[in-house]
């Protein structure tokens, strides 16, 4: 047994350097079949994001872990002084406990996000798909999957927003009751609004405008939520429709005034409307907080929500680290038992050859006229003797080398201190 898991991630190296470790799409398959084709890699997966790259491996007796660095320095061409300091390695438990972790979210740049599990299993499914994982390593990662559920469960580690896009989401959920009439404005296409959107449009909202000054960039993003498109001139002809807006662009400006807020709940009869501005500078004026049926939400508001849940998270983790202590303390017991399986068959396979031997030598004799109470008196004599040779021996070795410890686990498994 020789698990081991290598890898930098966000809080060893920086960018740069993680790019040049990362394994792309084509890199990964070519990395994966000399894997599956080592003679000294019995198994191997390799989890490459944008925050990490890792590999965990089950090596052959004899192999340590330098042969696996010596091979990832050489498979991307980089110079070891460079990477030698930013690289971490696991063994035994400690791997198992660190896969364990990060398919948890616990070694994540943001606590507890489920993004990396979802991560670790498409690594996963890679490597099966080119035969590169098999046995212990398979066996870890589904028992890693099992214990990432149970942290999920018996947690609420997952249960909080951490980012300013989704605090947004959980807001708008929070306030309706229903997304399923919810029609929602979003201002802007960039980075953050698309996250916005992503979690948007798992509430089944009913309807969703993308909003942003060239209208190209807004039907990229719009046609990925089969929502709709506007520029940012005709918000005020839309705004009366909307019951949420998010905004988040780098205009200097404000894009939406109080009038143009006020207008719009004329026109919906003082319908209650969302606004969420997660833009600095701000887009929306913050008089428009001042509208009744106006509900503003700043991002220094969201970002005091989100700090909250950190903390939360942070609680929750000490729960979340105790589940993965138990459980990779618990497969390492499960995977050391294996060991002794070989043992207990060539030891049974050993006492029967012994059996079968001094059987096959008694039938004979009695076969052959032998007096029946001589021939089982000597079966059971020497089957006695050939059977205790061997720890018999091994008692007076280690009496005669002063090892009192190993004496007394010899006797233990003999059973002789039940006696």
């Amino acid at each position: 047994m020789s698990l081991l898991a290598i890898g930098i991630n966000h809080n060893t190296a920086s960018v740069e350097l993680r790019e040049k470790v990362a394994f792309s799409p084509e890199k990964l398959s070519e990395a994966l079949a000399q894997i599956a084709q080592s003679d000294a890699i019995k198994s191997g997966v390799i989890v490459s994001t944008c925050n990490r790259t890792e590999i965990y491996c089950d090596l052959k007796k004899g192999i340590s872990k330098s042969y696996v660095i010596d091979w990832l320095m050489n498979f991307h061409q980089l110079d070891s002084d460079e990477v030698m300091s930013c690289l971490y390695s696991y063994e035994e438990q400690a791997a198992v406990r660190h896969l364990m972790r990060v398919a948890c979210g616990l070694d994540s740049l943001v606590l507890g996000e489920p993004q990396i599990l979802g991560q670790v299993k498409q690594a996963y499914a890679e490597s099966t798909e080119l035969k590169a994982v098999n046995g212990m390593t398979e066996k870890l990662f589904h028992k890693a999957f099992s214990v990432a559920k149970r942290v999920r469960t018996e947690t609420a580690i997952g249960g909080s927003a951490v980012s300013v896009a989704y605090a947004a989401c959980i807001l708008a959920k929070q306030i309706f009751e229903s997304m399923k009439e919810v029609t929602v404005l979003l201002v802007g296409a960039g980075e953050t609004i698309e996250l916005v959107a992503k979690h948007i449009s798992s509430t089944n909202c009913k309807k969703i405008i993308v909003a942003n000054r060239t209208l190209e960039r807004a039907k990229n993003l719009a046609d990925q939520f089969g929502g709709d498109t506007i520029t940012l001139s005709e918000i005020p002809e839309h705004l009366a429709s909307a019951d949420i807006v998010i905004s988040s662009t780098a205009s200097p400006l404000p894009i939406i005034g109080k009038g143009m807020v006020e207008t719009a709940l004329k026109k919906r009869k003082h319908q209650p409307m969302l606004l969420v501005d997660i833009a600095v500078p701000r887009d929306i004026e913050s008089q428009v907080g001042d509208l009744d049926d106006a509900y503003l939400y700043s991002v220094d508001d969201l970002q005091g929500i989100v700090n909250k849940n950190i903390e939360q998270r942070k609680v929750e983790a000490i729960q979340a680290e105790a589940i993965v202590s138990e459980e990779s303390a618990a497969f390492m017991t499960w995977l050391r038992s294996l060991q002794a399986v070989d043992s207990i068959r060539d030891y049974r396979e050993q006492a029967n050859e012994i059996k079968n031997d001094l059987l096959e030598k008694s039938l004979n004799a009695l076969a052959s006229g032998g007096d029946p109470e001589k021939v089982l008196r000597e079966l059971s004599n020497k089957l006695t003797n050939r059977l205790i040779h061997t720890p018999t021996r091994a008692m007076q070795v280690v009496a005669e080398q002063g090892e009192p410890e190993k004496l007394t686990i010899i006797r233990q498994s003999l059973g002789l201190d039940e006696l």
